[in-house]
């Protein structure tokens, strides 16, 4: 079944023990299933979809009162037709069977409820068609059970022997579920999984949503009750209580996952497929995962027959030389003899060899060492080949690597998550380069906002607003040359931030205002976006307490983000960002980690195409992050639509980062990713490391362009056909992918634009505050109370919000003496009445006010009252709306 020590160590044995998943940190950087030399498991070929914007992700721990695991197994009958027949089924409180629970469904003969049990092996000695068979004989004999009055089938994969190997439960589970759904009877029937395979979180996620009502993993379980009776888990826990534990991490899991589709009850979620395949073809998909997205093609029935053999071969070659251990594993955390890691020691130490000794030789060795990796099968974009030029053009004819630094970004690493003096860095060395870091969603402690002595600046340029809003205030989001709304995360889309409370510090709390100590968690969802309309009006929100700043919106690739992106771009942002699911983290469930989210190469060229064929382009500037390390990455990017680049996880290396991979754990050996005071002593980063390493891309950049053909960057943009797929791609998995989809160069007439060329219209001209800040001059200027009426309608939206950050600009946090603007309104106000309003100013409405009233309130104070004419009881009504 492929189990490896990492995921019993990593995996299971802290959900046994604790009752929660694994933590970790920092991404990932492994070959996708379809590139790995090893065998995989068919879970690994799929990723979870998530919500971005509309239909957003539900909180699964503070709403999970709306949230169920409970289903109903047995026969489906007409649910407009109310007859006692219709509740001849079983009732299940979750959908993890132990084998006690198994034993007895096998056993049930009530009324409607009976079971057969299928077994799901196939002979190795049969060649390779023996799986083919193997799995048209189970669809077979499917069929003749239910035929025989069979509603529970329990597909089992407990025959396993020297000669038959299991079926992968996933695709035995979709074979015989398509089927039935083509042959009209799957309603008549409850699919159950005895299986040997199923073990993290993602494979009952997928199990689920392809159609299993249920699922005995025994031995996941068996090897639970091992640990657990062989002392490898707390003292304290049996076997009892670690399997208990292992299904409550399971079921509180499968809620997460669930929830960041929007979807509250397993019943639901059960044969959704809300999953895209990487690297599945489309025989095979059409036929055993039907309607899912599978972007590139890739392998089939017979990778998956030889994947399966492979790790059968392995297995029993254990039974024949008595060798007990099993696989390294090494997805998580580089192992020698375990799966291929693109940062590994080498990479890691030529990178910060050439940043300490200002080596661009040395940096090209860590590039072509990355390149070369990318090259073997380790991302999309090593699959891809660049069309240069016979004579390139002369090098000092290209836009210098000053210019091109200016389009980089650091990624949003908070205050908490790394360290001050690390994220201080960062912002001083991207300001001195012209270029922007950016602050997460920690908030930025206000004295970072003024120039150090020195003329360095500590300020980020660019400031997030996530779903938690730590940190957000007028004041904040003044100190900003662009404000980030952040959807999604790229190692953890779907879900919020998450900071343990062992790294929220005094400092870390003041900024964020919370309290020391306590763990911080974000909403999966901005409970002020709902729609696109409702993200329209937060874009409008931030540029009228900045109007100087652009404001950007932060999605995840994923199959669909280029609708979505157009959506943003109708919304009035000036930048989408496209983040890849490899991007870093401070802490994320290892589930996450590996399973949410897809390539940026990918989500980037879908985004760049909907966007051209929509005539939207030209209003909006594209960024891409994700794991981008050389000049090479930078121009990919470049070629499939991004002007902007954000790097997280090379910086960090720059500064010192040994991917340790423990920044969850507050036990950073360097320094960086920590809270501990004597361990930050340990960081020795400077501005420098981090200019060099920005210069060294830029440098590379500007190399591979004059190879192009380009002499500036904008040339580049979007020139998607001076990129083509390696020819004679041998891989036995990589050989069937087709990138002819991602390639694709969208023909549209010459005026559509293919870059930003022009800026949004985001109708400030309109604002009713223009009037307030005429009449609020002496206020502004010289501190004077004032107070003025004024009428106020249902299209002015933001009213006191571009006053606010007048005031915040010129007074700071601290605002206005109280009252010392009092502005009275009658009649129904627009949406976001006094968002942000700053300490000083008193709005009083005599009416109603619609959506968002009071939002990111910074110290303002705002009195909503019924018309005196009004004759209805106030407290009985709703005067203000909130979401």
């Amino acid at each position: 079944f492929g189990y490896t020590d990492e995921e019993v160590r990593m995996l299971i044995a802290p959900m046994a023990s604790n009752g929660e998943e694994a933590m970790g940190s920092m991404g990932t950087d492994t070959p996708l299933a379809c590139l790995s030399d090893k065998p995989q498991s068919l879970f690994n070929y799929f990723k979870q979809l998530f919500a971005q914007v509309t239909n957003p992700p539900i909180d699964p721990i503070r709403e999970d009162l709306v949230m169920s695991l409970t289903s109903y197994i047995g026969m489906e009958r007409n649910i407009l037709s109310e007859a006692p027949e219709n509740c001849h089924t079983l009732k299940m409180p979750h959908p993890v069977l132990t084998n006690r629970d198994l034993e007895k469904l096998r056993r049930v003969s009530r009324g409607d409820l009976l079971a057969s049990t299928l077994p799901t092996t196939f002979s190795v000695l049969e060649g390779e068609t023996s799986l083919k068979r193997a799995l048209d004989s189970l669809c077979r004999r499917a069929s003749l059970a239910i035929k025989a009055g069979y509603t529970l089938l329990i597909l089992s994969d407990r025959g396993v022997d020297e000669e038959f190997a299991p079926i992968p439960c996933l695709l035995a589970l979709t074979a015989v579920h398509n089927h039935l759904i083509r042959e009209g009877t799957r309603t008549g029937v409850a699919l159950i999984i005895e299986s040997g395979e199923p073990r993290e979180v993602m494979h009952y996620s997928l199990l689920i949503g392809y159609g299993a009502s249920a699922i005995n993993p025994y031995l996941a379980i068996e090897t639970i009750e091992e640990l657990a009776g062989s002392g490898e888990l707390p003292n304290s826990i049996t076997p009892e209580i670690a399997v208990k534990n292992y299904i409550k991490a399971v079921d509180k899991g499968l809620l997460k996952i669930f929830s960041k589709m929007g979807i509250s009850t397993l019943q639901s979620y059960r044969g959704a497929q809300v999953f895209e395949a990487i690297g599945l073809n489309r025989e095979l998909v059409d036929v055993y995962f039907t309607g899912t997205s599978s972007q590139i093609e890739g392998v089939g029935l017979d990778v998956l027959a030889k994947e399966a053999t492979d790790k059968h071969a392995f297995a029993f070659r254990f039974v024949s030389e008595s060798e007990t251990e099993l696989a390294v594993g090494g997805h998580y955390q580089y192992r020698i003899n375990g799966e291929r890691h693109l940062l590994n020691p080498l990479t890691v130490s030529k990178l910060q060899h050439s940043v300490r000794q200002s080596s661009y030789e040395t940096f090209q060795e860590f590039a072509e060492l990355i390149d070369e990796q990318n090259e073997r099968l380790y991302t999309l974009r090593g699959l891809m080949e660049l069309k240069t030029i016979p004579q390139p053009i002369p090098l000092e004819q290209v836009e210098p690597a000053s210019e091109i630094v200016k389009r980089f970004a650091t990624g949003a690493m908070s205050f908490g998550s790394i360290s001050a003096e690390a994220h201080e860095t960062l912002a001083i060395a991207m300001n001195r380069m012209g270029a922007r870091s950016n602050t997460g969603e920690g908030g930025e402690d206000e004295a970072r906002f003024a120039p150090l002595p020195n003329g360095d600046s500590r300020r980020s340029a660019i400031k997030q607003v996530a779903s938690g809003r730590f940190g957000v205030t007028a004041h904040y989001l003044v100190n900003a040359e662009e404000l980030q709304i952040k959807v999604a995360q790229g190692a953890k889309p779907g879900e919020g931030g998450q900071l343990p409370g062992h790294k929220v510090d005094a400092i870390i709390a003041r900024v964020r205002h919370s309290i020391p100590g306590v763990g911080l968690i974000s909403p999966p969802p901005h409970h002020d976006i709902y729609s696109i309309e409702d993200l329209a009006q937060l874009i409008y929100d931030l540029k009228n307490v900045n109007p100087a700043a652009r404001i950007s919106v932060k999605l995840v690739a994923e199959v669909g983000v280029g609708t979505v992106a157009a959506g943003v771009s109708k919304a009035h942002a000036d930048v989408v960002l496209i983040s890849g699911y490899d991007g870093g983290t401070g802490a994320a469930p290892l589930t996450s980690i590996k399973h949410a989210g897809i390539p940026w190469e990918l989500g980037l060229a879908e985004t760049q195409q909907v966007l051209v064929m929509n005539d939207l382009r030209s209003r909006i500037r594209v960024q891409v992050d994700g794991k981008l390390q050389t000049g090479r990455d930078v121009v990919i990017a470049a070629l499939l639509g991004a002007e902007e680049f954000g790097f997280s996880t090379a910086p960090l290396v720059a500064l010192g980062c040994i991917m340790m991979r423990k920044c969850h754990l507050n036990t950073c050996p360097v320094g960086i990713a920590t809270q501990n005071p004597e361990l930050r002593k340990k960081f020795t980063g400077t501005p420098e490391h981090v200019i060099n390493y920005f210069f060294f891309v830029a440098e590379q950049v500007r190399e591979w362009m004059a190879k192009l053909g380009f002499r500036n960057m904008n040339e580049m943009i979007g020139r998607v056909d001076m990129i083509q797929m390696r020819s004679a791609i041998d891989h036995w998995k990589a050989r069937g992918l087709d990138f002819s989809a991602m390639l694709h160069n969208p023909q549209v007439p010459g005026r559509v634009g293919r870059r930003c060329v022009e800026g949004q219209d985001h109708g400030l001209q309109q604002a009713l505050d223009h009037q307030l800040l005429d009449q609020a001059k002496p206020a502004l200027e010289h501190g004077t109370h004032i107070s003025f009426d004024m009428p106020i309608r249902n299209v002015h939206r933001a009213v006191g919000t571009m006053l606010s950050g007048e005031i915040a600009r010129l007074h700071g946090s601290h605002g206005l003496p109280e009252d010392a603007i009092r502005i009275c309104f009658n009649g129904s106000a627009g949406q976001s009445f006094g968002a942000f309003l700053a300490k000083g100013v008193s709005l009083v409405l005599e009416g109603d006010a619609n959506d968002y009233a009071g939002k990111g309130l910074s110290g303002g104070k705002i009195i909503v009252f019924p018309p005196k004419n009004s004759t209805f009881a106030p407290e009985e009504n709703i005067l203000i709306g909130n979401t």
